[in-house]
């Protein structure tokens, strides 16, 4: 039951497409009690110190994120972006 909660996170929309060779991705779940300011701050700060872009973003009725950043494959170790 644990893996399939983990998994049901983890699990990008069909229509996200992630298969671009050139390019490493990153699918983070916002949860609904992170404000939009928040977000906003947070994902700007990866951006600007690890290279991430943001590539897709998708709003539930719950009030909980999807998004989805890429930055372009480097060969030097970077942390993957967090938002708590």
């Amino acid at each position: 039951m644990a893996n399939e909660r983990f998994s049901r996170f983890t699990r990008l929309p069909v229509d996200w497409d992630t298969s671009n060779d050139e390019y490493e991705y990153a699918p983070l779940r916002l949860p609904r009690d992170v404000s939009r300011v928040s977000a906003s701050l947070r994902l700007a700060i990866s951006a600007e110190f690890h290279g991430w872009e943001l590539t897709r973003l998708r709003l539930y009725p719950d009030g909980s994120r999807r998004v989805l950043l890429r930055r372009r494959k480097t060969g030097q170790p970077v942390p993957h972006p967090t938002v708590r």
